[in-house]
């Protein structure tokens, strides 16, 4: 039977993430990074497509499981009829080679395991040969190759082209398995020592947490999302995957299913956002300086999403001999969005250079020029329409949300100047395309009749972005406008209390068939926009709700069924964790302002 969506946890070294289910199975794991070709990815298909199982011989579910306390190393608990064990499952910050390491502890009685390793390279296509080797068991197909021991020593064997362990665990044993991958054409990888990487794991996602300077309400839940981001980030360059999974559906069985193992630019301001306002200035720095590095070069050529490491070329892929999770069709690897036209992404990219810049990280020599370039580009297109942030692949439209981030990219670059009026640039130029934005903006989106701001000009469908309006400054929390889309977004896109991000009842805006579910991050964008226009009651209210959505670990997927009760979409989504973070801190700072 699938696990429910919001039934896996999440485990990563920092390059690469795995997801471990209640059931005991790894069913998903890339390696070596985010986008490589998936070794598991049962996830995507069944346990034929790769898996690894470690449970007590017989059991179905787990009893309860949690991450050790300001970690993300995972902590399952199995209660049987002879006894107790706890499984710890973690990857620790790599040196060269990834690890994938889980350890059975006893904690009382005997229980007697099962395990099933069952390696399928090449998201779950390639079966490799397997044979042993310095007392390992070891996989080889083409680049890949992946070495299994176990300290101490189990028998395994190969069964179905599996290989299979069974091993008894009493009261204080512990029994750890080692997974490790390198390339197939080099020597082996060197021996970790699990029990000194899970010490040296636990001592460095808590050193990590201790510099977390928020002290608000709901300090677990934030923190579990700042773990969350801090584990989609690929470290050697700075870059912050939007999830580490592509193809979990919006809709059970439908066909939005897309591949979020990129790093999008529209996450930037919000990303800075929340690492700035938490004590995380370093990862700040590393995300602008990745930011930098891949938006430099042509203006004309600029993309809504890169790699991790800054690849341009996403080409968007169908892997049909993955059925896909929940029969949820087709799989694909690679995003066509990459090649779309959003113009709000200069928005963003200035907001967050700016944001940087305020906050005192030292700007790069040649980054000012390259904004300047941003804009200038800008100037000659924001009045074209987009594809939106929503990346609809229906026609372009002038989507509102483009609009109001074009005007966003003028008002930074003023900002900048005014602030620092040695740095090169027309101020009036950029103050007359501020102006030029925001007139039209005013005149064309806005329904007077209505008392709202719509998805696009001369259009009737609403959209969860212009909930933002407030946000980024462009019109005032107490203006009529601003009270009268909040109202009206609420009055139409709510569904079972949460926000969807845009009416899905027709295809002519996405080009689409089908529904989804309720997109999470909207719904957070809306407890900042009551808490903006003053309704602090429902702005808490909702966010203890959406609190109340994370899993029993704490992890946010894309959207949320209010039908079903369970989460949908990519998971664990860095966007839904930036919303629970930017709401939480929103709603601090206004209790701080009307503290005594």
């Amino acid at each position: 039977m699938t696990q429910r969506i919001d039934d896996y946890a999440l485990i990563g070294d920092l390059q690469t993430a795995a997801l471990v289910g209640r059931d005991g199975s790894v069913d998903w794991l890339c390696l070596p990074r985010f986008d490589s070709a998936a070794c598991f990815a049962a996830l995507l298909g069944d346990e034929e497509n790769g898996h690894w199982r470690l449970a007590p011989k017989g059991a179905t579910t787990c009893t309860s499981r949690r991450y050790a306390e300001d970690t993300l190393v995972l902590e399952t608990l199995w209660e049987t009829r002879t006894g107790t064990v706890k499984v710890v499952d973690f990857m620790p910050q790599r040196d060269l080679a990834p690890d994938l390491i889980r350890i059975v502890e006893g904690v009382s009685g005997s229980v007697e395991m099962s395990g099933v390793l069952r390696l399928r390279f090449d998201y779950g296509s390639i079966v490799p040969w397997m044979r042993r080797a310095d007392d390992h068991r070891v996989a080889v197909a083409g680049p890949d190759s992946v070495w299994l021991r176990s300290e101490p020593p189990v028998k395994t064997w190969g069964q179905q082209l599996s290989t299979c362990s069974e091993f008894t665990v009493a009261a204080g044993q512990r029994v750890a398995f080692v997974l490790t991958w390198h390339p197939s054409h080099e020597p082996r990888p060197q021996l970790v020592d699990p029990f000194e990487a899970l010490d040296q794991s636990l001592g460095d996602w808590r050193e990590w947490t201790s510099r977390c300077t928020y002290g608000g309400p709901y300090r677990d839940a934030v923190v579990r999302s700042l773990i969350t981001l801090k584990a989609l980030t690929y470290a050697p360059t700075g870059g912050i995957v939007a999830a580490p999974t592509t193809s979990l559906p919006e809709a059970m069985g439908g066909v939005r299913n897309w591949d979020y193992r990129a790093c999008w630019l529209r996450d930037s301001a919000f990303t800075l956002g929340a690492l700035l306002s938490t004590g995380y200035v370093d990862e700040a720095r590393a995300w602008r300086d990745w930011l930098l590095r891949a938006v430099a070069g042509d203006p004309a050529d600029l993309q809504i999403m890169y790699g991790p490491a800054g690849e341009r070329r996403l080409p968007e892929t169908v892997l049909p001999w993955l059925r896909g999770y929940a029969d949820s069709a087709p799989v694909r690897t690679g995003n066509a969005a990459v090649n779309q036209l959003q113009l709000d992404v200069y928005g963003e990219v200035l907001d967050s250079l700016n944001r940087a810049r305020e906050a005192g990280i030292p700007a790069k020599p040649h980054a000012w020029s390259l904004q300047l370039s941003l804009l200038g580009f800008l100037e000659s297109t924001w009045r074209e329409p987009d594809e939106g942030l929503w990346e609809v692949r229906g026609p372009r439209r002038h989507f509102t949300h483009s609009k109001v981030m074009a005007w966003v990219a003028a008002d930074r670059a003023v900002r900048t100047l005014e602030a620092e009026p040695s740095l090169r640039g027309d101020v009036g130029r950029w103050r007359a395309m501020r102006d030029a934005i925001h007139a039209e903006v005013c005149a064309k989106a806005y329904d007077a009749k209505r008392g709202t701001f719509t998805q696009a000009y001369g259009s009737s469908e609403l959209d969860a972005a212009t909930l933002l309006i407030p946000r980024v400054g462009f019109l005032p929390p107490d203006d009529p406008r601003v009270v009268g889309t909040v109202d009206a977004v609420r009055a139409e896109l709510l569904d079972g209390g949460l926000l969807r991000r845009y009416s899905t009842a027709g295809a002519s805006v996405d080009g689409l068939p089908g529904q989804e579910g309720t997109f999470l991050v909207c719904s957070f964008w809306l407890v900042d926009a009551l808490r903006l226009t003053g309704r602090m009651t429902e702005a808490r209210e909702l966010f203890e709700r959406l609190v109340g959505l994370c899993s029993d670990v704490g992890l946010l997927a894309e959207e949320y069924d209010p039908v079903t009760g369970h989460q949908l979409g990519n998971f664990p989504q860095a966007f839904s964790h930036l919303g629970l973070v930017g709401a939480a801190l929103a709603l601090s700072d206004q209790d701080d302002a009307i503290a005594p």
